[in-house]
């Protein structure tokens, strides 16, 4: 039976992504595990099957309005899903594919807190990097590097795919503009929670009755929030959520 709390939690997470572009997991992961006290490795892998479904949608919007940029897209890929099947296998090997407790969480905990970094320093790396644009050249190389990181802290929390891999972009690539990043990073989302997320369906780490839940809160979420994206100070809210998830990101680390 769908939980109605799960949902209205879904819900509020989601219009809190379409407002701000903040990814779910940095959200619903720590949710699931400090409020509803999910096992962390079912936290992650639940979420993750989420973020494929509702990313999904998000990347149909940019790539209709030519957001994004294909080849950036395919290099992330290429370090991610790589990276994603090896976490996967080292998860199995060493934890018998639920993965400990305390590594996710501590994970967790960690990328919580460079997501609130990416999301205060934004501004400033984003008009540093614009600064030296005209001297970047393209990096394929650090691009498919920068998907490995990605690839790993998606897997193991459910985190990384959002904030940290657009201010990664904003570096590799200052000369585009940050929608067709932001339309890039989320096409490469897509692909890497979904295998993410079924490598930890094999692992049985996946409450469908939860997914179900949380769906049924979130897609209507992200629609309204996005509606209302602009509409509300951006740098307030990213100050707001910054606090949050260091507080969170704390908590996790010492869980």
């Amino acid at each position: 039976m769908i939980d109605f709390a799960q949902t209205l939690s879904g819900f509020v997470v989601g219009a809190v992504v379409g407002l701000t572009g903040v990814g779910g997991g940095s959200l619903m992961t720590p949710l699931l595990v400090l409020i509803f006290h999910v096992h962390p490795a079912t936290a992650v892998g639940t979420d993750l099957l989420q973020a494929a479904v509702t990313k999904t949608g998000g990347t149909y919007v940019h790539a209709k309005a030519g957001r994004v940029d294909w080849r950036i897209t395919g290099l992330l890929a290429a370090g991610s899903l790589p990276a994603a099947l090896a976490t996967l296998a080292g998860l199995r090997h060493f934890t018998g594919g639920l993965g400990g407790s305390k590594i996710i969480t501590l994970t967790l905990g960690v990328a919580l807190l460079l997501t609130a970094a990416a999301l205060v320093l934004r501004t400033c790396l984003k008009r540093l990097s614009q600064t030296h644009a005209a001297h970047a050249p393209r990096r394929p190389a650090l691009t498919i590097v920068t998907g490995v990181a990605i690839g790993f802290l998606v897997t193991i929390s459910s985190v990384g795919a959002g904030a940290l891999g657009v201010t990664a972009l904003f570096f590799l690539y200052p000369q585009l503009k940050a929608a067709r990043l932001v339309g890039s990073d989320l096409a490469h989302a897509v692909p890497l929670t979904l295998v993410a997320g079924l490598g930890h369906w094999l692992f049985g780490s996946v409450d469908w009755l939860l997914l179900a839940s949380l769906l049924v809160g979130s897609l209507p979420g992200i629609y309204i929030g996005s509606h209302f994206a602009g509409r509300i100070p951006e740098l307030a809210l990213r100050i707001l959520l910054a606090v949050i998830l260091v507080l969170v990101g704390a908590k996790l680390i010492m869980y």
